[in-house]
């Protein structure tokens, strides 16, 4: 009706407004309506209402008028055929301004219908209904439910399809898939892998081919698109796409940049990095020289950022520094890395030397740190990639590493007695370049440069001065939790259970050379009571032998300089510990046959095999270990007998060719049985009467037999 014509005054306009309103709520027919609503929607449309306006809009007409017109297919004569559906859309997008009805079930049951717009052919009419699509699924995506209902109901193909025919508002689309797998990376490509894929393909297409300013554009756009899972090497299209990247990315660091144009190009390379190793680099000289350059680059980066460092131009170059770090632990890997390798043995030596130097800025710009600092992630990043060059580099900037130590030690401890909400869940193999996140589990990267240190004495020492020993019992009863946190069984989780592993090693030094510390320090007690009890509970465990190995080894180890003390003093789980570790040590090799042959051969228990490099070691240390520990405690002598282990020694070594049998193993052997014999009757009775003098002989056990002639 002309009387419900839009005023120009806004004043007019909204008293027009409440008319419409009015006219909406009490209109008798759907003619009314409809031109009530033009007027509401034009209002709409010029962006002419404030947040209480529309939500008067909202209270006068509800989700029901807009439900109606979406499914109408009716349109008014004269009129588009979408007209109603145009209408309903720009209702919606209007509601969607505020954030309660934008995560409201009647917006969150109509993303199917928007995914239908996105998808269909565009006419130039319509483009509008686009428009309000892409508020409506802004919106959407801005609540806490929205992301994952996108995900679900299809959202992310409907994306990836807008994006990749190029229609009107493909740009947005875009803009929302970044957004969506910025929220729920792993989600939206456990879904939608191949769509993304697609959209990859595109994009890293386009980076090949552009000459302009658009290639250093799309290095902030492609990180996005590079899933740690599933690996793109895994699939034919994903490997096309890593060297598409690999040659763009070889064409900008092959010439002469800005720093703007850098430092995308870096963060890109670290991404691909993360979600592939090296992987996605060639083999051959090009592939080698590019390694090399990106390294190179890296190290050159960090030094002119760290050397000299102004506190404000850091903070402006952390992300790029922490991609950096990423490209040098690549370096590191690959510079150690003997089979297949991708770099030359000139160019290894050359990093070495490259990567030294970027260290010895880390540890300069460490020793700048304040304490109010210690929260800042980048802090985190750098104390990790110094980790990792302690772990595979023992020789160089010992002194430097030495004068650290003391800073490092208190880092540690001081995110480890915080707790953070991260510090007790297995780390993501992913660092954030964005540093976005709260600093984590620090020491887990500290600890096998750590290890390598407590083997030498200057270091151990500041170690020990610092309070390392007692931070690290502390730290492994913490992760033995954080393993068997999970209700019925251990879990799996490699970083857990590695880190107390590589715990094991530095308590393992610390006994041969500290031992007096061992004595010292209560926290070795409650050490000691934790590894009695896990044992027994570990062994079973057909994944964990390399633990039970490390842990059944310094449990041995320790109890021979802790023997006094109240835990091991015929307690039951002293008894449970000891009766684990002679069940671990008793059943590690067998007698197998040798093809071709009527005879048997000594050989590693097919239960232990997989794991006989890494365990190896450790099993002729605790051989060791218990024949030191047979004198002091009554009771193993009696748990040997309870396990038979001498009857199927004898049967074992009686069995095999010895020549099959080397000196080493003999030795370990003949090691336990001496004290066994001399510290028991009924074990020297029970070694005799199993024929023990004449395997003894056989075997050159002179010890042995010396040991069983005396009376």
């Amino acid at each position: 009706p002309p009387s419900l014509a839009m005023a120009s005054d806004p004043a007019d306009g909204h008293s027009t407004l409440k008319r419409c309103l009015g006219v909406l709520r009490d209109a008798r027919n759907d003619s009314e309506q409809f031109a009530a609503l033009l007027l509401v929607t034009k209002a709409v449309k010029a962006g002419e209402l404030d947040a209480k306006t529309r939500r008067q809009i909202f209270d006068a007409i509800g989700f029901t008028f807009p439900n109606r017109l979406l499914t109408s297919r009716q349109p008014p004569a004269g009129c588009p055929e979408h007209t109603f559906r145009a209408l309903g859309l720009t209702l919606l997008a209007c509601f969607c301004t505020d954030p309660e009805l934008a995560g409201h079930s009647q917006i969150l049951n109509k993303i199917p219908t928007f995914n239908d717009i996105l998808v269909s052919p565009c006419n130039p009419d319509s483009t509008s209904m686009i428009d309000d699509v892409y508020q409506c699924l802004s919106a959407v995506m801005a609540t806490t439910r929205g992301p994952r209902e996108l995900v679900t109901k299809g959202t992310v193909s409907a994306l990836c399809q807008a994006y990749l025919n190029g229609s009107y508002g493909s740009d947005r689309a875009l803009m929302l898939l970044l957004g969506l797998l910025a929220i729920a990376e792993a989600r939206c490509w456990q879904r939608d892998a191949p769509h993304l894929l697609a959209v990859l393909s595109k994009l890293s297409n386009d980076f090949l081919k552009a000459e302009d300013m658009t290639k250093f554009e799309l290095c902030d756009v492609l990180p996005r698109f590079i899933p740690l899972s599933p690996p793109l090497t895994q699939d034919s299209q994903g490997c096309e796409c890593l060297h598409r990247l690999y040659k763009g990315l070889a064409n900008i660091l092959g010439s002469k940049l800005s720093q703007s144009q850098r430092d995308p190009a870096l963060k890109l390379a670290a991404c691909l990095v993360q979600a592939c190793g090296s992987e996605w680099i060639p083999a051959g000289s090009a592939g080698s020289k590019f390694l090399a350059l990106l390294v190179n680059l890296a190290c050159v980066e960090v030094r002119l950022t760290l050397e000299e460092p102004d506190p404000l131009e850091v903070e402006g170059k952390k992300e790029v520094v922490t991609a950096c770090y990423i490209l040098i632990e690549m370096g590191i890997q690959e510079c150690l890395r003997e089979e297949k390798p991708l770099l030359e043995e000139m160019q290894k030596v050359q990093l070495m030397r490259i990567m030294e130097e970027a260290f010895g800025a880390v540890i300069f710009y460490l020793r700048q740190v304040k304490q109010e600092e210690l929260q800042d992630p980048f802090i985190f990043a750098s104390v990790r990639i110094l980790g990792a060059w302690m772990a595979e580099e023992t020789s160089s900037l010992k002194q430097e590493i030495c004068e650290l130590l003391p800073f490092l030690v208190h880092y540690a401890k001081k995110l480890f007695k915080e707790d953070s909400p991260t510090a007790s869940l297995p780390q993501p193999e992913r660092v954030s370049i964005e540093g976005s996140g709260l600093p984590q589990d620090a020491l887990r990267f500290l600890l096998p440069g750590f290890c390598h240190l407590t083997a030498e004495d200057r270091p151990r020492d500041i170690l020990i001065s610092e309070g390392a020993p007692a931070l690290l019992c502390e730290y492994f009863l913490h992760q033995w939790e954080v393993l068997t946190s999970q209700p019925g069984s251990l879990t799996p989780l490699t970083s857990t259970e590695m880190s107390l592993q590589t715990a094991c090693g530095i308590f393992l030094n610390l006994v041969v050379t500290a031992p007096d510390l061992i004595r010292r320090e209560k926290t070795f007690s409650s050490l000691m009571e934790l590894l009695l009890k896990s044992l027994p509970l570990l062994l079973p465990q057909k994944d964990h032998l390399v633990l039970a190995a490390n842990i059944a080894t310094l449990g041995l180890m320790m109890a021979r300089i802790l023997a006094s003390s109240a835990v091991l003093q015929e307690t039951q789980s002293a008894k449970d510990f000891f009766g684990a570790a002679i069940c671990f040590l008793s059943q590690a090799h067998t007698a197998q046959a040798v093809p071709g042959s009527e005879a048997l051969a000594a050989a590693v228990s097919p239960a232990y095999a997989s794991a006989w490099a890494d365990v190896c070691e450790l099993w002729f240390l605790g051989m060791q270990a218990l024949a030191g520990c047979v004198p002091l405690f009554p009771c193993l002598p009696q748990a040997v007998l309870q396990a038979r282990w001498l009857e199927s020694l004898s049967e074992f070594l009686t069995r095999v060719a010895p020549a099959s049998v080397d000196f080493e193993l003999i030795a370990a052997f003949q090691g336990v049985l001496v004290e066994l014999a001399r510290a028991s009757q009924p074990c020297r009775a029970a070694i005799l009467s199993h024929h023990g003098g004449e395997w003894a002989n056989l075997y050159g056990m002179a010890a042995l037999e010396q040991c069983l002639s005396e009376q």
